[in-house]
C-alpha cells in the first residue's frame, strides 16, 4: 500500500506542474491583453489548486505509511506553503467584484516556485525519476 501512495504522489507532480504551467500561460496572456477574467481562468485555477491539494493529501499518506527523514521538513513546509498561497490568492481573486489575472498569476507562480524548492529540498530534480 505504501508503494501505491508513493508512486501516485511522485507521478502526480507532473500533472500539478503541467496544470501550473498552463495556468501561468493563460493568466499571463489574460493579464497582458487586459481581457476580463473568464470561466476558463476559474477552471484552470481550480484545477491547479485541486491537483495541488490532492498532492498534499497523497504526501500526508506517504508520510504516515513510510519512514521519515529530516529532509522532509523542508519539503513539507514548502509544499503546504505552495498550496496555501495558491488557494488564498485564487480565493481572494474569486471574491473580488472585478476578478483579474494578477492575483492568480502571482498565486500560481509563487506556488510553482515553492513546489520546485520543495522537490529540491529532498534532493531530487523536478523531472528526475524517483527510486524506492
Amino acid at each position: 500500500m505504501d508503494r501505491m501512495f508513493f508512486y501516485a504522489h511522485s507521478g502526480l507532480r507532473y500533472l500539478v506542474l503541467l496544470a501550473g504551467v498552463l495556468a501561468i500561460a493563460y493568466f499571463a496572456f489574460g493579464f497582458a491583453t487586459k481581457r476580463p477574467f473568464d470561466k476558463g481562468g476559474r477552471i484552470l485555477g481550480a484545477s491547479f489548486a485541486g491537483l495541488l491539494h490532492l498532492q498534499v493529501l497523497l504526501g500526508i499518506l506517504v508520510l504516515v505509511t513510510r519512514f521519515y527523514y529530516p529532509a522532509l521538513i523542508g519539503h513539507i513546509v514548502l509544499m503546504v506553503l505552495a498550496a496555501v498561497v495558491a488557494q488564498v490568492l485564487l480565493s481572494v481573486n474569486r471574491r473580488r467584484p472585478q476578478p483579474g489575472y494578477a492575483l492568480p498569476l502571482a498565486g500560481v507562480g509563487l506556488a510553482i516556485v515553492f513546489i520546485i524548492g520543495g522537490i529540491m529540498a529532498i534532493g531530487r530534480g523536478v523531472f528526475t525519476t524517483t527510486a524506492m
